[in-house]
């Protein structure tokens, strides 16, 4: 049959459209699952808009990959009806790696895939030397790996605080460590063996809270971070905005009206030296409540009804309050969620935060999920965040 004019502008969708189809699929049904299972395929049918057969079809997929697995009995929606077999997350055969690097320590964890710690440790720096620091990252991730039996890894997230480029896997400048152009990645795969993702730790942090905290469902989100670093993350409609070179969210020189803590960039008031925990535990240890740049020091100290402690803790949180408070008027998002020591563990320094941050708002901030595991989850987010988003990149060789 000749070929006409038309016939040439027919032709069959590319199969790059057709694998980018399954992948987003594949991403919809495993998150379902994640939010619902155990759950019927066809209630996952319902609830993403794919056809039974889809989703049947993505589920064996998932299954095959050990993401998925069906449930030991078989079950009746309201005890009628034709009984269903149940899918759920497989939570006992892959594993996650996690890497926080904090200024005093790094963290090194281990995740199942609904993002909760299967094990950790903390390693103290002995000199923030960046080789030295990810060397030993991949040390105690192999350590923790011989420890669970039975547990393949998938990859390593890593988060950090500062700029942190996510394309290049690359630790930008972290001014309190005195890191620049590190690649992160680069090394810890070399040393692990292991496909790595790198990214700032309020962005992982915003990725587990969509996936595994409050903020799951919401369709704006604001992450602001108090550590040693401040820094900030923002989300619309599942996806985290990076900017340029992934520098959106630098925060950490943004000036406080009054403040007078002096700045390593040379000025003063800038938001991160007056909030850091290193402010925090010097302001501490002249009120004489703790000898310690431990900020858990002052926290214990509050705990056991040291009055000052208490005072120090309520009015970094005021402070941060504000600072969430200005956020909000730029971004207006829907939920706003804060790590920060005291409201995680005090519901005086959360008032506090929130009142700050505006009364009308007050309800929609919130502390971290995650307040016993944060750095933790943190490095596991990045990974993790990677693999809801495509789990059809699951590598054969982990299974």
């Amino acid at each position: 049959m000749p070929r006409t004019a038309a016939s040439t502008l027919v032709s069959p969708v590319p199969r790059a459209a057709d694998s980018d189809r399954r992948r987003t699929s594949a991403s919809v049904v495993l998150r379902s699952v994640l939010e619902h299972g155990p759950v019927a395929r066809s209630t996952v049918a319902r609830l993403t808009g794919l056809s039974p057969a889809a989703v049947t079809e993505h589920c064996a997929r998932l299954a095959a990959l050990g993401l998925l697995r069906e449930e030991a009995a078989p079950r009746r929606s309201n005890g009628v009806g034709r009984p269903h077999v149940p899918v759920d997350l497989d939570t006992g055969r892959f594993v996650v790696g996690g890497v926080h690097v904090a200024v005093p320590y790094t963290t090194v964890a281990l995740l199942d895939l609904r993002g909760r710690v299967v094990a950790r440790c903390e390693l103290k720096h002995e000199r923030p030397d960046a080789g030295r620091v990810l060397a030993r990252a991949a040390d105690g991730l192999a350590a923790l790996l011989a420890r669970a039996p039975g547990r393949r890894p998938l990859g390593v997230g890593v988060a950090a605080g500062g700029w942190v480029d996510r394309d290049s896997g690359t630790v930008v400048e972290h001014e309190l460590l005195g890191w620049r152009e590190v690649p992160v990645r680069e090394v810890l795969e070399d040393r692990t063996g292991l496909p790595v993702h790198v990214d700032g730790h309020a962005r992982a942090l915003v990725g587990g809270e969509r996936l595994f905290g409050r903020a799951r469902g919401s369709r704006s989100v604001l992450h602001l971070f108090v550590g040693n670093m401040v820094d900030a993350a923002f989300a619309t409609n599942d996806e985290v905005h990076h900017g340029p070179r992934s520098q959106a969210g630098a925060i950490a020189h943004l000036p406080v009206p009054g403040g007078t803590e002096p700045c390593g960039c040379g000025r003063t008031g800038c938001l991160q030296a007056e909030l850091s925990e290193r402010t925090l535990c010097r302001r501490a240890r002249a009120a004489g409540v703790a000898d310690s740049d431990n900020p858990m020091h002052v926290v214990a100290a509050a705990a056991a009804g040291d009055a000052v402690a208490r005072r120090l803790l309520v009015e970094r949180a005021r402070a941060t309050g504000r600072a969430a408070g200005l956020l909000l008027d730029v971004l207006n998002p829907e939920t706003v969620v804060v790590t920060e020591v005291g409201a995680m563990r005090f519901d005086d320094c959360l008032s506090a935060l929130r009142e700050a941050a505006g009364k009308q708002r007050a309800a929609s901030v919130l502390p971290t999920s995650f307040p016993d595991s944060v750095l933790a989850v943190a490095g596991g987010s990045v990974m993790l965040d990677v693999l809801f988003r495509d789990p059809l990149s699951v590598s054969p060789e982990a299974i």
